[in-house]
């Protein structure tokens, strides 16, 4: 259940926050929500993962990536 929430915020501040939640896709009010959120977690919850990072889970496959072993190969071909 959502609840109304007045603030006193200096002028500059907001416009930033506006700013800043424009770019990032969100409203200001969803921006201040999981700032309050993220200090104060609820325990054994699990926290929620945006759309965007859920369609994203799986693109490389973890089992046949060998990170280390590809920066080592291009930190070989980089340095001859």
């Amino acid at each position: 259940m959502n609840t109304k929430l007045t603030l006193n915020v200096d002028k500059a501040i907001i416009e930033h926050a506006k700013t800043y939640a424009k770019q990032h896709r969100v409203s200001l009010s969803k921006l201040i929500e999981n700032y309050l959120n993220s200090l104060t977690p609820e325990s054994g919850k699990k926290p929620k993962i945006s759309p965007l990072v859920e369609s994203l889970t799986g693109v490389i496959p973890r089992e046949t990536a060998d990170f280390q072993k590809d920066y080592q190969d291009y930190l070989s071909k980089k340095h001859q």
